[in-house]
């Protein structure tokens, strides 16, 4: 009678002395304990795991592809649309800044009448003076008005002037706001000739996706997204190449390459983190 396999006691130990692993590594770790008794069953249940997890991971690279594809074009129309925004506040700012200078001239030349309405006002009562005392006091009246009118004067000088360069940046601001909303006409239409071109095969890849990863553990799920997104090139799931690591090039002990063909346990690589997997497992996925 053909023994049971005994249980194994959890993921692959590290060779190497480092005191310190991934999160990705400990995630995967809890999930390689093997808890079936029938060893066969075990071994198709791992396989299926790291056919599932491969799979997935070269419908995601087809996904990147696509994205890479699109190039800098969905930052480039954010930047713009970000860029436009800002112009259109830029000139409103200048508009109330106007309206406000406009508003600064008006009082300065209601001033300036009301100054000169004083002004023949104490001339016509210097003609009914009876001393030279109130003469000289209203003579210091029609003096203080008339440097009022050229206060105001040169207010109503120095605000015309703001206004002309107001305006000035009005008419500039305008002239850059036309062209950033042509630019950004232009990367729309480009963007949505890439989008329609690619939208049926995008949306045919992220339903497979979503397919392939109802036969993985929502926590070695969690696992394999984390080292995508961690991972320069996106990848997670790597065949071993030439005896080494299809993701970071480190070589792999024979050992190892031999518990990675077996398909008991999820091996991942000591130096990267990727989940790693045979050469001949690869194929069958493609």
């Amino acid at each position: 009678m053909a023994k049971t396999p005994s249980k194994a006691k959890g993921a692959p130990v590290a060779e190497s002395t480092q005191e310190q692993k991934s999160e990705e590594q400990s995630v995967i770790s809890a999930h390689v304990s093997l808890s079936h008794t029938d060893g066969e069953e075990t071994e198709i249940s791992i396989e299926k795991k790291l056919i599932a997890l491969y799979s997935l991971q070269q419908i995601d690279s087809q996904i990147d592809k696509i994205k890479i594809i699109r190039g800098e074009l969905p930052l480039e129309v954010e930047d713009l649309e970000d860029e436009i925004i800002g112009l259109e506040t830029r000139t409103d700012n200048y508009i109330q800044e106007i309206e406000n200078l406009k508003a600064q001239i008006k009082e300065k030349d209601l001033q300036i009448k009301e100054s000169l309405t004083q002004i023949k006002r104490y001339e016509e009562q210097q003609m009914n003076v009876r001393n030279n005392r109130e003469y000289d006091s209203l003579s210091k009246e029609i003096e203080f008005q008339n440097l009022e009118i050229a206060l105001a004067e040169k207010r109503i000088k120095e605000f015309n002037n703001s206004l002309a360069l107001k305006n000035e940046e009005i008419v500039a601001a305008q002239a850059v706001l036309e062209e950033r909303k042509n630019d950004l006409e232009i990367k729309k239409s480009e963007l949505s000739d890439i989008v329609s071109e690619t939208e049926k095969e995008e949306s045919s890849l992220h339903s497979k996706s979503e397919d392939y990863q109802r036969f993985i553990e929502e926590r070695l799920l969690t696992a394999y997204k984390r080292i995508r997104s961690n991972a320069r090139n996106g990848l997670a799931v790597v065949s071993v190449e030439r005896d080494a690591c299809g993701g970071c090039f480190s070589a792999i002990p024979p050992q190892r390459q031999l518990d990675i063909r077996m398909h008991k346990k999820i091996i991942v690589c000591e130096y990267c983190g990727r989940i790693l997997v045979d050469h001949g497992l690869a194929s069958k996925t493609n």
